[in-house]
């Protein structure tokens, strides 16, 4: 059974950084593709990052050059690292394995202050 817990997530000024992890079970990073969702209120889900692997990782243009995703096979575990945050940024992040939204774990909350 394939499961994602996301963790990492908090309040932080514009600006600020955080770094979210999402760590899978019942398959692994190496061997499949993934994807970073967000859902702020009111808005539907956008995809933030989906990549085949770190070479081949695609971000959405509002995040470009300030979130970069990583892997440590050895846990399992896939990282975004998040930086120069902007209010627009808050949301509930998600992680999923390919782009099967029914995959996500219970997300983490990120919340952006000006």
């Amino acid at each position: 059974e394939v499961q994602l817990v996301e963790s990492g997530g908090g309040s932080v000024q514009a600006g600020g950084s955080l770094r979210l992890s999402c760590t899978g079970s019942g398959f692994t990073f190496d061997d499949s593709d993934w994807a970073w969702y967000r859902q702020a209120p009111g808005n539907e889900c956008e995809l933030v990052s989906r990549g085949t692997s770190i070479s081949n990782t695609r971000y959405t243009d509002s995040v470009k050059g300030r979130f970069t995703v990583s892997l440590d096979n050895t846990k399992n575990t896939m990282y975004l690292q998040m930086s120069d945050l902007k209010t627009e940024d808050t949301g509930v992040y998600y992680c999923t394995r390919s782009l099967d939204w029914s995959s996500r774990g219970q997300g983490t909350q990120v919340n952006v202050s000006s």
